[in-house]
């Protein structure tokens, strides 16, 4: 009862809370990861990119192909790019969860990270540390079997019911990440989807099938960059 009344709250507080609300697991029950569709023809030398995260990439109560990263693999596909879209959101996951998954997921081939985790750490307002160490953690052991993997951080804005200075020091989380590990940065992986209601689901919390093109749009914007440079460094 304690977290249905902390949740109604926030969304009293407004849409916007209520959007990043969405993180929060509200039951016992783990959704699956929806997974991009396989390439007709698998290509040994086809590259992978991970997308390792919560609700926001699972595509909580969509279709999995209206998921922002099957709709990155659309961008890749008609850019004529050989990479496939893994997609390994899970909602309600922290960023120890996902810790707790990397080594699993190592087993297969992983070229680009975009790691889409920590939100649910801020929101149950979970140390500022700890989020930083696991989200650190992650990137580390992808490095370590993969040294050359390239990472993309989709950053995540708390509401401000949270106290300015927790809130400030959750941001610095993905932009120092960023810098210490030269990996590319999402700033605000809901921007102009939080707040407006037309984006949302009845929930008011879960991107709609919309809402989820501009999530799709804010990663395009980092991740393009990324794959242009591996294609142009790959060329003979």
């Amino acid at each position: 009862m304690k977290i249905k009344l902390n949740y109604l709250g926030l969304v009293r507080r407004g849409p916007v809370l209520a959007t990043l609300a969405s993180l929060v697991l509200l039951t016992p029950a783990r959704w699956p990861a929806a997974r991009a569709a396989e390439p007709v023809r698998p290509d040994e030398q086809r590259k992978t990119i991970l997308v390792l995260g919560d609700s926001l990439a699972a595509g909580l109560g969509l279709d999995p192909g209206e998921a922002f990263p099957a709709l990155l693999q659309k961008k890749i596909d008609a850019a004529g790019w050989n990479y496939t879209v893994r997609n390994a959101g899970v909602s309600g996951d922290t960023s120890a969860d996902g810790l707790g998954r990397i080594d699993w997921l190592l087993k297969g081939r992983m070229d680009v990270l975009v790691l889409e985790l920590g939100g649910n750490d801020g929101l149950r307002g979970l140390p500022v540390e700890a989020t930083r160490t696991n989200l650190q953690a992650i990137i580390d052991r992808a490095r370590s079997k993969y040294p050359q993997v390239s990472i993309v951080l989709a950053g995540m804005h708390l509401p401000p019911n949270l106290g300015q200075p927790y809130t400030t020091a959750f941001r610095e989380v993905y932009a120092g990440l960023a810098r210490s590990n030269n990996a590319a940065l999402v700033p605000f992986l809901l921007e102009g989807v939080g707040g407006r209601p037309e984006l949302n689901q009845s929930d008011r919390i879960h991107p709609t099938a919309e809402g989820q093109k501009i999530l799709a749009d804010n990663v395009w914007k980092e991740l393009k960059p990324v794959l242009e440079r591996m294609n142009s460094t790959n060329r003979p």
